[in-house]
């Protein structure tokens, strides 16, 4: 068999280039968010109410449960927590 190479881990686990760059992408921004957050004070409930979201759901998003987020609440959520989103665009190899 022959061994395969990826460049990111979701190249390897996704159907479609597609999906594979919205993942990655998704990933990025929650880990931006989880470090803000790791830098202000407070409890859970109050971060999560900062970020507009319940409590359950920020700890979804600490524990890294990915499906449960689009692209578009993690803006939302970054961006509610003090951090300035955008996107970077180049052609693909």
């Amino acid at each position: 068999m022959k061994e395969q190479s990826f460049e990111n881990v979701w190249d390897a686990l996704e159907d479609t280039p597609e999906a594979a760059e919205n993942m990655k992408l998704r990933s990025e921004l929650m880990m931006a968010i989880s470090r803000q957050l790791d830098k202000s004070e407070g409890t859970q409930a109050a971060k999560a109410k900062k970020l507009g979201i319940t409590q359950p759901r920020l700890n979804d998003l600490l524990k890294g449960r990915i499906n449960k987020f689009s692209l578009d609440a993690l803006v939302t959520i970054a961006v509610n927590a003090g951090l300035n989103v955008s996107i970077k665009t180049k052609v693909a190899a």
